[in-house]
């Protein structure tokens, strides 16, 4: 960019322009908790419907053979660790350091990408299919609606990671990191109720 005085030329240096509203208000960031609530509405739904037939089946609606957490334990591990790079990731955010914003959702997403390769490991070695019977059902609906959430996390942190890596955010606007974040925690949440009802509570029953 130049700006003409007096027949002179002076060259103006112009950066990234900061993405997001200062703070937590903007749209986006009420939009994101609006969308949070329906979601999880939809989560507890689904699985108040296995509580209820698993209460009323009468000791038939579980498999023969319990849940093995061969691959859910160490996911859920994986999982709780890349919320953690994300919050590292946001902390970055605050401080103005890009290194940290981008290595943090970096190495969340790949850990995001493990999840998903061991979850899908999982669904090829269950010995039941979604039409099997109603615990199937339940189980590759719920199980299916949150990778489709968590794939829907990944795309959202891809977008943060390369706008970090062009210096999109600064300390007083990161607004998008913020909201991202949230989701991603979201996501984490819900799999761990998921965790609990499927892998969990049939031994405690």
């Amino acid at each position: 960019m130049a700006e003409t005085t007096a027949g002179d030329v002076h060259e103006i240096s112009v950066g990234a322009t900061p993405m997001g509203s200062p703070g937590r208000k903007s749209s986006g960031w009420y939009g994101m908790l609006t969308l949070i609530l329906t979601e999880a509405a939809l989560f507890l739904y689904l699985q108040f419907s296995y509580y209820y037939m698993a209460l009323w089946n009468e000791g038939g609606f579980l498999p023969r053979e319990f849940p093995s957490l061969k691959f859910s334990a160490p996911d859920t591990a994986i999982l709780l660790v890349s919320s953690l790079a994300v919050w590292w990731a946001e902390r970055g955010a605050k401080k103005g350091s890009r290194g940290q914003l981008a290595g943090g959702l970096a190495i969340a997403l790949l850990l995001g990408a493990v999840f998903m390769g061991i979850q899908v490991l999982e669904w090829l070695d269950k010995p039941f299919r979604w039409d099997s019977d109603p615990y199937g059902s339940l189980y590759f609906v719920i199980t299916g609606l949150h990778m489709a959430h968590v794939l829907v996390g990944l795309l959202i942190l891809f977008a943060l990671f390369v706008w970090a890596l062009l210096g999109f955010f600064d300390p007083k606007r990161h607004a998008p990191v913020t909201i991202g974040a949230v989701y991603w925690h979201f996501v984490d949440v819900v799999w761990l109720t998921i965790f609990f009802t499927f892998y969990i509570s049939p031994y405690l029953s």
